[in-house]
């Protein structure tokens, strides 16, 4: 890969790491009084983007904190914007902000919604900005850990559909 193309990969990622920031700092209400209850881990086999989005099905594991138990979901992920390449395997890892009813119940099931940025030159990183949940009450931290490989640009809003 030429320079030229990776200064326009970095300069994608930084676009969606701004509109990340904008997008966690909109939602005021949704993150007060929200502490750390947990991290939720998102897995996801190969996917290809379709020049306007992609739509990638996911498996995930929420691990509250400070309790043994983990609950398994099923989520789809949905980008639609510039998503241009193919992925091999996605891993997605969110600090989960919410109220202590988390360990109650399915509050992480419900759609969310926000921005995403992610650039993969063989190995890539990603940012996702995204709030939803039971009543808008959860925000799956800011700015997530995203790891894939393959080769793909993608800059847009993204929606996550949580279910059990």
């Amino acid at each position: 890969m030429n320079g030229l193309t990776k200064t326009i990969a970095a300069g994608l990622l930084g676009i969606g790491v701004s509109l990340g920031l904008a997008a966690a700092m909109a939602p005021a209400d949704a993150q007060s009084a929200k502490s750390l209850v947990g991290t939720l881990i998102c897995k996801g086999g190969p996917s290809v983007g379709l020049i306007v989005g992609s739509q990638q099905r996911m498996l995930c594991t929420f691990k509250p904190e400070g309790h043994r138990r983990s609950r398994d979901y099923r989520a789809t992920l949905t980008k639609v914007g510039l998503d241009v390449g193919f992925k091999n395997e996605t891993t997605i890892v969110w600090q989960v902000l919410g109220s202590t009813d988390v360990y109650r119940g399915p509050l992480l099931v419900g759609d969310y919604g926000g921005v995403s940025a992610e650039a993969s030159v063989a190995l890539g990183v990603g940012a996702n900005a995204l709030v939803g949940g039971s009543n808008k009450s959860v925000v799956l931290q800011p700015l997530s850990v995203q790891g894939q490989t393959g080769l793909n640009i993608a800059v847009g809003v993204t929606s996550l559909v949580l279910r059990r």
